[in-house]
């Protein structure tokens, strides 16, 4: 965190002398926006029960269009430290989650590890779901290797531009395809139990956005030629337009069924 290289911003900033890089975290604690069982992750990782969600404040990707504008680029949420992170694993559990799934965590990788290491010594026993915009960089996923147990890496541009302009992501295609390569190393063939619920595996997602369908196309046949016996792929539609994007108009409005019907077929 003195020299944080963590993601492939690779900004190189002291976290713990107060320096903000590109995702704006700052030192060696945690800051948590919402802790809750969640039930619109995908069926498989929700279930009836929920899936264990902490959402993490800040993120490596600020792209234009983020619908949870407010976690991950501004200054809400309350600071915690490891130990604290760790209580809050434990009471995911004992409200009766599938599993743990750890939101934009990215700039937190250091600490999360230290956090999983302690509660899993302490009898901690929830499958683990790193839930990440895919803009990874495989030397930080690696130090979670033997820790996580699903992954659910987003898989957002194949052209360059449009990572450039939505995300000021440069190079996302080849970072992202480099790390979803290393989680489903580490993770292997998806394994589901007798009720559909997954305890391992890696889940590939997607968001179709608004006139961006050729991209989307090639995004999908990437995943095909490349992944499609190894990972799942969930193809989501839900994008939603929101005040911030209205400087970029072909953003400003909904997927159109037409759109998604293509895209599915």
């Amino acid at each position: 965190l003195k020299e944080c290289r963590l993601c492939p911003r690779n900004c190189g900033v002291d976290r713990l002398e107060g320096k903000q890089g590109f995702c704006r975290a700052i030192g060696k604690e945690i800051q948590v926006a919402r802790t809750a069982l969640h039930f619109w992750e995908e069926p498989c990782l929700s279930g009836t029960a929920g899936s264990g969600t902490v959402f993490f404040s800040h993120c490596n990707m600020q792209c234009v269009f983020c619908q949870n504008y407010e976690i991950s680029t501004q200054d809400i949420g309350q600071t915690i430290d490891v130990d604290r992170l760790v209580e809050i694993f434990f009471r995911l559990e004992e409200q009766g989650a599938l599993n743990l799934n750890l939101v934009t965590p990215t700039h937190y990788i250091v600490q999360i590890v230290i956090a999983l290491q302690r509660a899993k010594q302490q009898g901690f026993s929830l499958p683990v779901v790193y839930n990440c915009s895919g803009y990874e960089s495989v030397s930080s996923l690696q130090l979670l290797d033997g820790l996580v147990d699903i992954y659910l890496p987003d898989f957002k541009y194949y052209e360059e531009q449009l990572a450039l302009k939505y995300s000021h992501a440069k190079h996302y295609f080849t970072y992202a395809k480099q790390a979803v390569q290393e989680m489903i190393r580490q993770t292997g063939i998806p394994v589901f139990d007798s009720d559909g619920r997954m305890l391992s595996g890696t889940i590939v997602r997607h968001l179709l956005l608004p006139g961006q369908l050729e991209d989307s196309k090639t995004v999908v046949h990437w995943f095909a030629k490349h992944w499609k016996d190894q990972a799942y792929f969930s193809l989501m539609s839900q994008y939603t337009p929101l005040s911030w994007v209205e400087s970029y108009p072909e953003l400003n409005r909904k997927v159109t069924q037409e759109e998604y019907d293509e895209l599915l077929e």
